[in-house]
């Protein structure tokens, strides 16, 4: 079974060659690919160093557009499982393991590592918790599926995931509508608790300001998603 995991990357230059390192210490068997989505602060410099198989995008074009470029690498070089984790050092590599176990056993087609399916809370802002919780509702209302954690990027993928989202991937603030896309199209999708660390260096694009915004927009992308569907994907 050939295993990628996808690491998106835009101005990690404090972060990336940590979460490199961590990777290749705690994953010996897959393979890795990172995929630097116009960085303008030296992030591709240190990725050349470490001398990681990476795709380099001239301009930025999004976390979507980033992590649907590791799909079409993916698919094209016929990997049966794709791991997503992004380049901020969140996500532990030591429990990619557990996500990849689940693609493997059958259990679903989607595997999430959940910050919440073990009850566990790292410091999320008031708001952002009721973002998350408005998304979990909403999935649940249009699909009939409880997902508790919307919107990690802490993800593993089926073969057959890899191909569907080669095809079509949303571009702002994916996640959450991904998953009304996979579940509206018959995918099964499974979280897995996990223990998620704080960013060390850096901040998140989503500050307090685009909070509002961001709950917006995406509550609209998955009514629409729902609802009507791409009719293009």
């Amino acid at each position: 079974m050939k295993t990628l995991i996808i690491i998106p990357c835009y101005n990690e230059r404090n972060n990336i060659e940590q979460i490199i390192n961590s990777i290749r210490k705690n994953c010996q068997e897959p393979d890795l690919l990172v995929v630097n989505d116009g960085s303008s602060d030296g992030s591709l410099d240190v990725i050349k160093k470490l001398q990681v198989p990476h795709l380099n995008l001239c301009v930025n074009t999004g976390i979507g557009g980033a992590i649907q470029t590791g799909f079409k690498y993916a698919e094209m070089h016929d990997y049966d499982i794709a791991v997503q984790c992004d380049g901020d050092g969140q996500h532990p590599p030591y429990q990619i393991g557990r996500l990849i176990d689940v693609i493997l056993k059958d259990k679903a087609d989607v595997a999430i590592g959940s910050r919440f399916a073990g009850r566990q809370n790292i410091g999320f802002s008031f708001l952002r918790r009721i973002g998350i919780n408005i998304f979990t509702n909403l999935i649940h209302l249009l699909t009939g599926k409880r997902i508790y954690d919307t919107t990690s990027g802490f993800r593993a993928y089926s073969k057959r995931t890899i191909s569907v989202l080669a095809e079509y991937y949303p571009r702002d603030y994916p996640e959450p509508e991904a998953l009304v896309f996979l579940l509206k199209r018959g995918f099964t999708i499974k979280e897995v608790p996990i223990f998620m660390k704080k960013r060390k260096e850096g901040v998140s694009s989503i500050t307090w300001t685009k909070s509002v915004y961001y709950m917006l927009k995406v509550s609209l992308a998955i009514l629409i998603q729902g609802l009507g569907g791409n009719k293009n994907a």
